[in-house]
């Protein structure tokens, strides 16, 4: 009905994208910067991309967004947006008063060609900018990478504006940067963190900011975050972890580089054997011992997964989103049995394609994996129409796909517009393995159920 226009014959498309899997840098710039406690993300281009990104979020994650704009006008695309970022910052710490602004740039900024730091030091030495309040900056072209390159970006600036190693001693804390997941997801990992005794300083960190309790009094700046005290002390850290290739791996490089904080790259927490590679690093780094509770949580999810195997054996599955959540999803899905046959992501980078290979690449099904030009939903749902699937696991973009083609979808990832609850309820670690196997297992019974005929409808599944 919807997308039934869809050809079957796939062709090959060099300059056309129907339905990209991604979407712009600077939604992830801004998402990354409201995980810093007290910041005002500010985009520095025309009034109807701000809207856009705010808009996006705030339907994503069911809690307003706030951010600034720079409000370019056609005299400002032709001469240049310096006056328009000098007269904001005066308005914003005039108005709002955070303790930062994080700068990030437009396609029309970009364009133009704006040098957003010799901004920055003409707004300071015009005195725009309050004694103890700060500025950070990062560039964000729309026309470039993905979300998730404007999340690392942003995430990279951090350590650029703030990480210092000052004491002459190395910290016993560990530095996490946690890629790009829900305020869920940064609390699970937190809470872990917690039960095995590991002082940490996450960031960013929009635990407390997009998931806030309902008080009745409204806040621009929610106690969530982390702090600018915190980053600092991030030069000397032990370590750090970078939960993610593409989202973390930037910042980590980038702060081993300046500070010499020695870091370990892992795929994020997502299912049994990358929660066990997480929970492991943290022990090496610090040789502690992996507490009781956290073994017994693993053994849940591990017992979950044999009690359940045989409705996840050999269900094709169509996955698609950014790269880190997919490598992790697709092994996860593998342990279980299951077949990750058709993989997308819109977000360019040849080192995808190795990472999922490592992940599939002795499975005995054959799987069609893409990446960045080329990589959309059309190509995806083209490959549907070819040969189905049983269960489609994205964001919400894929319900059209599932409705024409009567497959069930498990919506993970980014955005999600059309339910809630994934902003409160983690998919990281072992109690979050269990919720997405849950999932999993919840619209494949209701499948098996709707489907079977009335001799086979069984009470107990």
């Amino acid at each position: 009905m919807l997308l039934r226009h869809t050809s079957s014959e796939v062709q090959q498309r060099g300059a056309l994208t129907i339905n990209p899997a991604k979407t712009c840098q600077p939604i992830g710039a801004m998402y990354a910067a409201l995980g810093i406690h007290g910041c005002m993300p500010h985009s520095h281009g025309s009034q109807g991309c701000c809207a856009y990104h705010r808009s996006a979020l705030t339907r994503h994650y069911k809690e307003p967004a706030m951010a600034t704009t720079s409000s370019f006008t056609e005299g400002a695309s032709v001469f240049g947006g310096q006056a328009n970022l000098v007269a904001a910052i005066n308005n914003i710490f005039t108005i709002y008063n955070p303790d930062i602004i994080a700068v990030h740039t437009t396609c029309l900024s970009e364009t133009i060609g704006d040098d957003i730091p010799q901004i920055i030091q003409r707004a300071e030495s015009d005195g725009k900018i309050p004694e103890g309040k700060l500025l950070i900056h990062c560039n964000t072209p729309s026309y470039v990478g993905s979300h998730v390159t404007g999340f690392a970006n942003m995430v990279k600036s951090m350590v650029t504006y703030f990480s210092e190693s000052g004491s002459g001693k190395k910290l016993n804390q560990v530095n996490i940067i946690p890629g790009w997941v829900e305020p869920a997801d940064m609390r699970e990992i937190k809470r872990l963190c917690g039960e095995m005794g590991v002082k940490t300083v996450i960031f960013p960190d929009t635990s407390g900011v997009l998931d806030v309790a309902m008080t009745g009094k409204a806040e621009h700046f929610p106690k969530g975050g982390v702090t600018v005290e915190a980053l600092k002390t991030t030069g000397d850290s032990k370590a750090t972890i970078a939960l993610g290739e593409v989202t973390s791996g930037p910042a980590a490089k980038a702060l081993d580089v300046k500070c010499n904080v020695p870091c370990e790259i892992l795929d994020l927490p997502i299912g049994l054997a990358a929660t066990d590679r997480f929970i492991d690093t943290l022990r090496k780094i610090l040789h502690i011992e992996v507490p009781e509770t956290v073994t017994e949580q693993r053994g849940r999810l591990l017992d979950m997964i044999m009690d359940t195997q045989q409705y996840t054996y050999k269900k094709r599955v169509a996955l698609w989103g950014d790269p880190d959540q997919l490598v992790a999803l697709a092994e996860f899905l593998v342990l279980l049995d299951m077949e990750p046959v058709y993989i997308v992501t819109g977000t360019p980078g040849k080192n995808f394609l190795k990472r999922i290979e490592k992940v599939i690449g002795n499975c005995a099904f054959k799987a069609e994996v893409k990446a960045g030009a080329g990589a959309d939903m059309y190509l995806m749902h083209q490959w549907i129409k070819n040969e189905k699937v049983d269960l489609l696991i994205g964001n919400t973009y894929g319900k059209y796909i599932s409705r024409d083609e009567d497959i069930p979808l498990v919506r993970f990832g980014f955005p999600i517009f059309d339910r809630v609850g994934h902003q409160y309820f983690p998919t990281v670690g072992y109690r979050g393995g269990m919720r997405l196997l849950e999932m999993i297992l919840n619209v494949l019974l209701d499948r098996q159920d709707r489907d079977c005929p009335e001799e086979s409808f069984e009470l107990v599944m």
